[in-house]
């Protein structure tokens, strides 16, 4: 069965239904996790921060990019132990992540962690249940690997503006704060926070209003953002309207 990846992505994302974040129970930590292969382990830390025991379901997708599209599938390749935990209030639980394949990593290889609180199926009397979920990116480096290598392309498609990367590298590069500008000093952005990650050998893709459909028309477009390893700047032609 593929799962649909417009639900659990996004770096620690966190997911609560009905009642605010303080009524949480469920944490998790790291937010993000990293594998450096000969090793072939790691551990993620939840938390009960409730009164009360809670149920925890814990598994793992295999993360990638098609057509500038996030897509999780289920995977034997690396697992959680234990699948499934009940956290005592207060209390802490290890899950162990095992990367199970022999074969060494040629380029990064990248899942996700999902991590769902299971509410009781009875509402308690005092509020309503709430689900927590993390989803934590799961990255097994090679032991020695060449940086990311992107490549910016802007086109107006639809009446939308899309901002397009290209990483021909071996490694992810995570992406906050992106804009979009011009000569004409038209500018486009797409968030002050975190904007996502484009993969190894992979592209990832930005898509804003028809607001924006006006910029680049004077020429080239510049690309700005805060990548892992520093600043990006990048200048590219946009494509006319189509």
């Amino acid at each position: 069965m593929r799962v649909c990846a417009a639900t659990v992505f996004a770096s620690a994302l966190i997911v609560s239904h009905a009642v605010p974040a303080s009524a949480a129970s469920l944490q998790a930590s790291p937010v993000t996790v990293e594998i450096q292969t000969p090793a072939s382990t790691s551990t993620v830390t939840l938390r009960n921060e409730g009164d009360a025991p809670l149920n925890a379901q814990i598994r793992v997708f295999r993360w990638s990019q098609v057509d500038g599209k996030e897509r999780l599938e289920p995977t034997n390749d690396v697992v959680a132990s234990p699948p499934m935990a009940t956290l005592g209030p207060k209390a802490d639980y290890l899950v162990r992540l095992v990367r199970l394949s022999k074969t060494p990593a040629v380029t990064e290889e990248t899942f996700r962690i999902v991590v769902d609180e299971i509410p009781e199926a009875k509402l308690q009397s005092s509020g309503v249940n709430i689900a927590m979920r993390y989803s934590i990116p799961v990255f097994v480096e090679p032991k020695q690997i060449d940086g990311a290598k992107l490549t910016w392309t802007a086109e107006h498609i639809n009446g939308q503006f899309v901002v397009k990367a290209v990483n021909t590298g071996d490694r992810r590069v995570r992406v906050s704060e992106l804009k979009a500008s011009d000569a004409s000093g038209a500018v486009v952005s797409f968030g002050n926070g975190l904007n996502g990650y484009v993969l190894a050998r992979s592209s990832n893709q930005w898509v804003a209003s028809s607001a924006a459909v006006k910029i680049g028309n004077a020429g080239s477009v510049t690309i700005s953002a805060k990548g892992d390893a520093g600043p990006i700047n990048a200048k590219t032609s946009s494509n006319a309207s189509r």
